[in-house]
């Protein structure tokens, strides 16, 4: 049926309460903050849109490596 909800990290909010928050909630409310940040940063003209790609295929490239492939130099 319903799963247990995986706590991830446990919120002292203002009013006392505390607050647990789910690995899913945590990664959502992660995503939506980095959304939020590069439209920011494209709308103020920070950075453009392209930049921001590159630098995304650059981390992808750095980040994301396949273990057997042959190293660059």
């Amino acid at each position: 049926m319903f799963e247990k909800k995986k706590v991830a990290m446990k919120i002292q909010m203002p009013d006392g309460n505390v607050k647990e928050v789910s690995f899913e909630e945590l990664a959502l409310s992660n995503n939506l903050a980095s959304q939020a940040l590069v439209r920011l940063l494209i709308k103020k003209g920070v950075i453009t849109g392209e930049e921001f790609m590159e630098s995304m295929q650059e981390m992808q490239k750095s980040h994301y490596k396949d273990p057997n492939a042959p190293e660059e130099k």
